[in-house]
């Protein structure tokens, strides 16, 4: 009986352990004001307007890239409220396409909604980032899954906005996405 309880016990503390990482130390517990410090500061209505250029990779569970894409992405504001229109070209030949509602709240908070998130997303810009995170329906080819996300995007000095994305099912990691953007030059 011993042998059984010290087993539970090992078993309970790791479990602890890496709740305690994923909570703690892991991307999913950064917080926007990790990038309050940061400059330059992150200007929605500014770096995600007009003609954008997006390039990426998603990842699948086991860490290995499972697919590469480029997305032509247009910006447009109206006050505080703004379109971000999505076209993304997959290498495997399929083209999706995403239009963000995006709602700027005092305090640099946003409310963002789309077609495929489930609800509406939410988020913070601080500093040199932006923090959004959403629920996500996966295409009916992709399985029709539901997946939370959360969505970062920092600012870096030259204007490229980095951006990294993990998606988890039942707080699995499932994929993670990393892109560059960058304003298409007049």
């Amino acid at each position: 009986m011993n042998t059984i309880l010290a087993i539970l016990l090992g078993a309970a503390i790791v479990l602890a352990l890496v709740i305690a990482r994923v909570r703690y130390a892991a991307f999913r517990a950064q917080v926007p004001a990790d990038m309050a410090e940061m400059g330059p500061t992150f200007d929605l209505k500014s770096h995600l307007n007009g003609p954008i250029l997006c390039e990426g990779m998603i990842y699948g569970p086991t860490g290995r890239v499972v697919s590469r894409f480029v997305a032509d992405m247009e910006g447009r504001w109206d006050g505080d409220t703004g379109t971000l229109a999505e076209v993304f070209h997959y290498d495997s030949g399929t083209t999706q396409n995403r239009q963000w509602t995006l709602a700027l709240q005092p305090g640099g908070a946003i409310m963002a909604t789309a077609p495929d998130v489930v609800g509406t997303g939410t988020g913070m810009a601080m500093g040199a980032g932006v923090q959004l995170r959403y629920r996500i329906r996966l295409t009916p080819e992709a399985g029709g899954h539901v997946l939370d996300v959360v969505d970062w995007m920092v600012l870096m000095g030259n204007g490229t906005i980095m951006n990294r994305s993990q998606f988890t099912k039942f707080g699995i990691l499932v994929a993670e996405l990393v892109a560059t953007m960058r304003k298409v030059p007049a």
